[in-house]
């Protein structure tokens, strides 16, 4: 083809293949087996060039080539690079990843856990590390020329999401930043922002998945496509699925038709049996040995349930599945002995470690986050060595770790988000499916969704074909980031800084589309205006009674409905244990015993101002053995003993024996009497003179008798609607202009208050909580200034701190939880009325912790472990009487850790305890199954 060219355009190709020879992107293209991608390309070469860059593509097509391109460049020009993971397992991964490539001389790790050569010219981090450097003004940053910030969508975390931000605001101007996300909807808006706090920043956008995906369903015995081609390449779902599922909404046979009277024919009968006996879902190991069939495996089945996935493979187990030959048996024995050898015999038979590798000699096993991490890391290296072809995971797999598959399986839409069962979004569903098709070994990956009763194709080919995805700042200022602010900058500057977040670029950009529907609102009321005129007088005046008759109605209900409350909330205060009450409504409507009127003593679920605002929760037990602690919603009507009964000083509400006699005691005793029905009395508004004097000035006016009336009154009714509508968009304009900056103000407020801060000037209290981080860092840096935990012991010391880092997975305040007794007890209890001091105040500021700032109540829920764990009792003891998974117990110590650390630091030198047994709690907490566990 060359030879086509004259001689001046050979001649101008042979300079411009010299110039690319010479460039650092050409030595870099050599060290890979695989040619790159044109986005990898397009954005190594604006790496080159000096650029930012923001690379948005889906997972598995190789972002992190353009990382590690940036760890290379810094190599080159004798600089550093920081290279940033959300999560520990991620940074432990690519830190192996990257030794291998450059040596281990030049890469270092530091995470929450380990510190491995940290002056490396390479150092792979969590996000929180570099934050954490960059307030402390570390030298570590001299010379940093490159940061990569892998998965860097995690700023739409509601929790973690800050600190991305943070990071981005505060690097230093000469750093360049690379930006790894998975696709997003608006990678462009995002890139703008960073245009503008980082300079110069190119987006690149790669939709193209390296492996194809093909999407089925799998009913019975057989896998449908969700979709097939149709006219001009365009999909369209399968109309075999659409055809299955309206024929299983409108079955013939319905057995209330008999009840009813109606014959049903014994052809439809007929019909519907062979319907049902084609579709149905299959078992979890009907769907493997399909997947084994149809050379599918591996597969990662996502199960939104910790239990169910290791339900799962024990039902793999007894059906006798074995996706292993003998000789990868044993080479999975060998490398689970090999990595299990540090943990104690005692603590492998108290993890469960041989039913485990049961499971994994078979080729099947579970992975989430109640694992302990050492079994989670050999799960990830055998199913990457293919010694692993089937896993059950929960959601966090999708998240990061490089564990790619052949197929995705899903067994449901619909998943728990902590405060219901809700639809999974496309963006969760991309998330999931993106690991199935390994690049280099799979030519196609499939997703595999499972049919459930009522599912509707349509829906799922919504979800699997929208690319919506869009990042969401959760940015929120803190306390301990407005004192390293003010430090560092003095408060005038640090609000502007705020005010380049990506959270405020957002809401600004939000305002222009708002104050558009504002001027359309306007231009709507002119016409309504015009619609509502009366010519026998002024309508505005008549609808305006119309309305304050409506508001007085509404409001004299409130009144009545909140004396309802207020007299229920009287009756249960009379409460006493033994009290046998019938509750009128809800869930555990019925006969039930009182076991406690109140509230328990430390955790209330985190809920400002709970025993104020909810009232008494009184903990009953139901006549169907129930132990529950019902809410004032549970009693519209006041409450009273119907009899009075004994608790045995024996009875153990955890004891399903002990609940089981005690409600069979409480029928026999009560289970005849009848409660008098509770009469309505009359409603305040038939004697309001108000009310009264209204309707009289309505009949009297002259608009009432137009025989128009009604018409006029709906064009009143839009135009008060809209003027309504339009009074809100208004306040939504004032209320998203400088949003983040009145919220920094507000925290600035409260701690010059507290004598944090004095102007510009960060005081001792404030140099203190500049070295906490976490979401209860005030309260943390009040406990140490109030002396709290001086004199406890290392043990004691853990079972306090742990308050202020542990969260229960799930609202269940039935029972307080067990405590140390002695100082504990007393140092716990002094830091919850700390803690509602501080809610107070916050309250008195307008700090609002339902926008995600402010102190949330300490869970005392983690405490008695971290006090019998620091207490050399051993892991069985332990386990057995918190009843938690070993991976969550690990995690928790982890972070209690974590925060000792801190405080051992921040804690004052002279005359103190703190400090010196902050660093032995550590070295207590930091022993068996806490410490061979490598990522946390």
């Amino acid at each position: 083809m060359t030879e086509d060219l004259s001689p001046a355009e050979r001649y101008a190709a042979a300079r411009e293949r010299a110039v690319e020879q010479a460039t650092a992107l050409a030595g870099f293209r050599e060290m890979y087996e695989f040619g790159l991608d044109p986005f990898q390309i397009d954005a190594c070469r604006a790496l080159e060039a000096g650029k930012g860059v923001l690379v948005a593509a889906p997972t598995g097509s190789g972002k992190t080539i353009v990382g590690e391109f940036a760890v290379r460049l810094a190599l080159l020009q004798g600089k550093k690079c920081f290279y940033t993971t959300p999560i520990k397992a991620l940074s432990n991964q690519k830190y192996a990843d990257l030794s291998k490539r450059y040596g281990a001389d030049k890469v270092g790790l530091l995470t929450g856990d380990n510190s491995v050569n940290s002056d490396a010219p390479v150092v792979v981090m969590t996000t929180e590390v570099l934050r954490n450097m960059l307030y402390s003004g570390s030298q570590s940053l001299v010379n940093l020329g490159y940061v990569v910030m892998d998965e860097v969508h995690y700023l739409s975390d509601r929790f973690r999401g800050a600190v991305w931000e943070e990071v981005i605001i505060h690097l230093q101007e000469s750093v360049t930043l690379v930006s790894l996300s998975a696709t997003v909807s608006n990678a462009e808006e995002f890139g703008d922002w960073l245009d503008t706090v980082r300079g110069d920043t190119q987006v690149i956008v790669s939709e193209h998945r390296p492996v194809p995906l093909f999407q089925h369903v799998l009913a019975g015995r057989r896998m449908y496509d969700l979709f097939e081609e149709g006219e001009g390449r365009r999909k369209t779902v399968n109309p075999d699925l659409t055809r299955m599922a309206r024929m299983e909404a409108s079955r013939s046979y319905n057995p209330r038709d008999r009840r009813k009277g109606k014959m049903v024919r014994e052809a439809d009968r007929e019909r519907e049996r062979r319907q049902r006996s084609r579709i149905w879902t299959p078992g979890r190991p009907e769907v493997i040995d399909r997947l084994d069939a149809e050379g599918l495996l591996p597969a990662i089945t996502f199960i939104f349930s910790r239990a169910a996935c290791e339900a799962a493979v024990q039902q793999c187990l007894h059906a006798g599945l074995r996706l292993n030959d003998e000789d990868a048996r044993a080479r999975v024995r060998e490398i689970v002995e090999e990595r299990t050898a540090a943990i104690p015999d005692e603590d492998l038979h108290v993890l469960g470690y041989y039913e485990w590798l049961e499971g994994l000699e078979r080729g099947i096993a579970a992975h989430h986050a109640g694992m302990l991490p050492t079994f989670k890391e050999v799960v990830e290296e055998l199913f990457v060595r293919g010694l692993v072809r089937a896993v059950f995971a929960t959601e966090t797999l999708a998240l990061g770790i490089n564990m790619p598959a052949r197929s995705v399986v899903l067994e449901k839409l619909v998943k728990w988000n902590g405060e219901q069962h809700a639809d999974i979004t496309p963006g969760e569903y991309t998330q999931l499916t993106g690991r199935a098709g390994r690049r280099g070994i799979d030519v196609e990956g499939h997703a595999v969704v499972l049919w459930q009763r009522a599912m509707s194709p349509e829906h799922l080919a919504g979800l699997a074909g929208t690319r919506t995805y869009p990042l969401r700042s959760s940015f929120k200022p803190s306390y301990n980031m407005a004192v390293n602010l003010v430090e560092q900058f003095g408060r005038h500057r640090s609000r502007e800084l705020l005010e380049t977040s990506f959270a405020q670029f957002q809401a600004d950009k939000s305002v222009v589309g708002i104050s558009r529907q504002v001027q359309k609102n306007e231009e709507g009321l002119e016409g309504y205006k015009a619609s509502m005129t009366c010519h026998l007088g002024d309508f505005d005046e008549y609808a305006r009674l119309r309305r304050d008759l409506k508001d007085r109605e509404t409001e004299l209900a409130k009144q009545g409905a909140n004396q309802r409350r207020a007299a229920a909330a009287a009756a249960l205060e009379k409460l006493k244990p033994g009290d046998v009450i019938h509750v009128p409504t809800g869930k555990y409507a019925g006969l039930a015993l009182v076991l406690d009127p109140g509230i328990p003593a430390g955790r209330v679920n985190g809920h400002r101002g709970f025993e104020h605002q909810d009232g008494p929760r009184p903990l009953v037990l139901t006549a169907e053995r129930q132990v529950k602690r019902l809410a004032s919603m549970d009693f519209p009507v006041p409450v009273e003993a119907l009899d009075r009964m004994r608790i045995p000083k024996s009875f153990n509400a955890r004891s399903p024996q002990s609940r089981r006699d005690l409600a069979s005691a409480l029928r026999t005793k009560a289970g005849h009497i009848v409660p008098e029905r509770h009469r309505k009395g009359r409603a305040a508004a038939a004697d309001d003179r108000e009310i009264a004097r209204l309707r009289t000035e309505l009949r009297a006016h002259p608009c009432h008798g137009c025989d128009e009336r009604e018409d006029h009154a709906r064009w009143a009714e839009r135009y008060y609607r809209l003027r309504r509508d339009t009074v809100q968009l208004e306040r939504r304009i004032e209320g998203r202009t400088n949003t983040i900056a009145r919220t920094f103000d507000r925290i600035v407020a409260l701690l010059t208050e507290m004598d944090y801060l004095r102007g510009d000037e960060v005081t001792q209290n404030g140099k203190r909580l500049a070295r906490l981080y976490g979401e209860l860092d005030l309260l943390a840096s009040e406990c140490l200034r109030e002396g709290v935990w001086e004199g406890l012991s290392p043990a004691e010391l853990a079972a306090c701190v742990s308050a202020l880092v542990f969260e229960a997975r799930m609202a269940d305040d039935a029972l307080a939880p067990k405590l140390p007794s002695g100082k504990v007890k007393a140092s716990l209890g002094e830091m919850v009325r700390i803690w509602g001091r501080l809610d107070a105040l916050e309250e008195d500021f307008k700090i609002n912790q339902a926008e995600g700032v402010g102190q949330r109540e300490p869970d005392l829920g983690f405490a008695w472990a971290a006090y019998m764990w620091a207490s050399d009792k051993g892991l069985d003891e332990v386990l057995r009487e918190i009843e938690m998974p070993a991976g969550d117990f690990v995690r928790w110590c982890k972070q209690v850790i974590d925060v000792l650390g801190q405080i051992a630091a921040a804690a004052p030198r002279e005359d103190s305890t703190v400090a010196r047994n902050a660093r032995k709690a550590v070295d207590q907490l930091l022993r068996g199954v806490v410490a061979y566990s490598s990522v946390g």
